[in-house]
């Protein structure tokens, strides 16, 4: 099976269940994961786990996450916590 780059655009009303889908599609993803975040305002708590999960699998599947379109307001809370590192943008 190829294996081919990944680029989801993430639902602003469906954050989690777009990162369960993109983790789930790493298996089939070589060199990076790019989720266009573009359409989200805001981010909360699960959200956050979520991105952390997904940052790890992608990692352990040796693949380069890559947010595009990140918010301000969003970009704040992935720094505050400490989540930005983990991702390309």
């Amino acid at each position: 099976m190829t294996k081919n780059a990944l680029w989801l655009k993430i639902d602003g009303a469906h954050v989690t269940r777009c990162l369960e889908d993109a983790s789930a599609r790493l298996e089939t993803c070589e060199g990076e994961a790019v989720l266009d975040f573009s359409g989200v305002n805001r981010i909360d708590t699960n959200e956050v786990h979520a991105l952390e999960e997904f940052a790890a699998k992608a990692a352990a599947a040796s693949v380069k996450p890559v947010l595009h379109g990140v918010q301000a307001n969003v970009y704040r809370v992935l720094m505050l916590m400490n989540l930005a590192p983990r991702f390309s943008m």
